[in-house]
């Protein structure tokens, strides 16, 4: 076994790989970024070294720097995690002329399955279903065009080199092929350096599902059974869970077969994932599956499979990467539970999941036990949860916003969808948007709960999961009311009896005009003292309610509401009151009546950057006419591109920036005047 490894990466990957190997009794050396020098990860190894700037390609990409700093600090392997360099055969090459192991699969293995187009080839060749489609080197816009009016529409554009979502597009018809494919191709060259794309059949009702293999160098490969990947937004997985619900005996021997097949093919060693496309639109028990593609690491879903089978898969990989044999045989595998994985995000669902860039100002998650295993000593840990941050640091623009991985564990589907909602309710974050809340909602759906899943899901019950903003409830206007007297009391200097916060009058009790406003609706309210500083009747525009003895127990906001025992957390940051009560986040705005700040203008014309990003594409010029809805130009942001569109019909004054141009948060990108 090792003594000391280098882990490549960064976040809630590289915090997994240290806490193994912690407790396998080996060294960590930390690479990271100037953006990264106070991450968590940094301080969960033993070592670290700084690669340089920000931005991936001057840091976490110079494989260079990462294999010199193996050497100097005397590691004699490199874990990759994910993502980054961990499918890079070039670097996986170069570590093993530089003398280290490579904690993954061979090179030649990387290259094989690096490109969609070579790997489904060579799939063809080991009898593994594959979908209908083009997979060849011509590239020219009018032959690939032709292909997809051969296939039949819907087809879907992937970049050879690609994953994680990124460089895909759905096409419906022949006539806007062209556009999808210029913008699957810029996507392409952004994010993985070359622009050839596939195209494949687009299925109507499919599954995702993908089975984790793992193969030593002794000719020994098992699969670890299924992960139902189908829940996704912008083909990135938004919820995975395992077993994949429905899936027979039969056809999870039948693909995890095909699995263990497609990586001998490629004479596979360590941690890889086979993905694959089941279509549902014929058959509710499945019809035929077809092969997609292989990730040749290890997948951010790992942990879902971690609590069904018990076992550390980075301790297998490190294993492995040692030389030792696989520490099970296929028939010693065996599923216990169930388990869901909910990937928690800085991004704001109700704006296109657009990501969210800030500070953690205020972070509370649910009791869980971080890297525990699915069965510990026979008993399950029913929550788990793998995150790079910590309380006080920032999402920044140049790496991908994810705040955690929740993970739950239940002795079945029913039993881990309430661990789930029980969890999401207890996860509380200030200081950027998330997709918590869309979260509740997901789990929370007919559709998903029923097990009724496809890639589709969340368009299709699109109603239900983005619904109409509702009103606050009073529990949650109650509970901003009583902090805002008790950070009143607690700030109380004068000793003015006209003026003290308790509201004392000599002869009358003090009526005092309370507004607060969220997104929706403003609120008004009207506080009546009743006595000193310990009781109030709150008016709304519905009821009048009794409200009395507000205190802090726990850190937890409690008082009585008409006799009712409420409890939350509210966190204040300026005159925005974070209320979570009821295992929802309200987001209120106190209007305060003594403030100058009159409202805010409208932007009217102005068309902003939503967040740092690079002009990829102006697709007006100075003096057009539009319709509402028209897009007007291409901002590519946190390695997904963003249409800027007309908000009304109108006429383009003036484009103020050139493709290539970097822009930051807030810029105006345009002159626009509606019509």
């Amino acid at each position: 076994m090792f003594s000391k490894i280098l882990i490549a990466n960064r976040g809630e990957i590289a915090c997994r790989v240290a806490a193994t190997a912690r407790k396998l009794g080996i060294g960590t050396v930390a690479v990271y970024s100037e953006a990264d020098a106070q991450a968590k990860h940094v301080s969960a190894c033993d070592e670290s070294v700084l690669l340089g700037p920000a931005a991936a390609k001057e840091s976490y990409l110079r494989g260079d720097k990462i294999i010199a700093a193996a050497l100097a600090h005397g590691a004699q392997a490199i874990h990759p995690g994910y993502g980054f360099l961990s499918e890079n055969a070039q670097f996986a090459q170069d570590c093993a002329d530089a003398g280290l192991i490579f904690i993954g699969p061979p090179a030649a293995s990387i290259r094989a399955m690096g490109s969609k187009s070579a790997a489904k080839a060579l799939m063809e060749t080991a009898a593994v279903p594959l979908v209908p489609g083009y997979h060849g080197e011509r590239q020219d816009s009018d032959f690939l065009r032709g292909e997809a009016d051969r296939i039949g529409y819907p087809v879907l554009l992937k970049a050879s080199a690609g994953g994680g979502g990124k460089g895909m597009r759905i096409v419906e018809r022949s006539a806007d092929f062209d556009a999808a494919l210029a913008s699957c191709k810029r996507e392409a060259i952004s994010s993985f350096g070359e622009d050839k794309v596939l195209v494949e059949k687009y299925l109507t009702r499919p599954r995702h599902i993908e089975i984790q293999v793992f193969a030593d160098s002794l000719g020994n490969c098992v699969y670890l059974f299924e992960r139902d990947c189908s829940v996704q937004r912008r083909h990135q997985k938004v919820l995975e869970e395992a077993p994949a619900p429905g899936l027979s005996e039969q056809r999870r021997a039948e693909m995890g077969q095909a699995a263990v097949a497609a990586a001998r093919a490629v004479g596979y060693v360590g941690a890889g994932t086979v993905e694959f496309i089941a279509d549902y639109s014929t058959s509710a028990n499945g019809g035929a599956f077809y092969f997609m593609e292989m990730n040749t690491r290890l997948q951010v879903e790992h942990p879902v499979t971690e609590m069904i089978t018990g076992l550390d898969l980075v301790e297998w990989q490190l294993r492995v990467a040692a030389g030792e044999a696989l520490p099970l045989r296929q028939d010693q595998l065996h599923i216990h539970g169930h388990a869901l994985e909910a990937r928690i995000y800085a991004e704001n669902p109700d704006k296109g999941f657009l990501p969210s860039i800030g500070r953690l100002q205020h972070l509370r998650t649910p009791p869980a036990v971080e890297f525990a295993l699915g069965l510990q000593d026979g008993t399950p840990a029913a929550v788990r949860i793998d995150s790079g941050v910590r309380e006080g640091d920032a999402i920044s623009p140049f790496y991908d916003p994810m705040i955690a991985k929740l993970i739950v564990w239940g002795v079945d589907r029913e039993a881990a969808l309430r661990n789930m909602a029980q969890a999401l309710a207890q996860y509380q974050v200030v200081g950027l948007a998330t997709n918590i809340g869309f979260l509740q909602r997901l789990i929370a759906d007919q559709a998903f709960a029923g097990a009724d899943l496809d890639t589709g899901l969340i368009e299709r019950r699109r109603e239900s999961l983005f619904p109409p903003a509702a009103a606050v409830p009073l529990d949650a206007l109650a509970l901003a009311t009583a902090a805002l007297l008790m950070s009143e009391q607690a700030q109380q200097q004068s000793s003015d009896p006209w003026s003290i916060s308790s509201g004392w009058r000599m002869n009358a009790s003090l009526l005092r005009g309370l507004q607060f406003e969220d997104e929706a609706q403003p609120y008004a309210l009207t506080l009546e003292y009743a006595s000193a500083g310990q009781h109030w009747r709150l008016h709304s525009a519905e009821q009048i309610a009794e409200l009395s003895l507000p205190s802090m127990q726990d850190g937890w906001l409690q008082l009585a509401l008409d006799g009712r025992r409420v409890q939350g957390n509210v966190v204040r940051s300026g005159e925005i009151f974070h209320v979570f009560c009821g295992g929802l986040h309200r987001q209120l705005s106190y209007l305060d009546p003594l403030s100058h700040a009159g409202d805010s203008e409208a932007e009217g014309g102005r068309l902003t950057a939503p967040m740092p990003g690079k002009i990829v594409a102006v697709l007006v010029q100075k003096g057009a006419v539009v319709e509402k809805g028209a897009p007007l130009l291409i901002m590519e942001a946190m390695k997904m591109e963003h249409t800027i569109a007309a908000p009304a019909g109108g006429t383009v004054e003036d484009v103020l920036y050139l493709v290539g141009d970097q822009v930051s948060e807030g810029a105006q990108l345009l002159e626009f005047k509606a019509a």
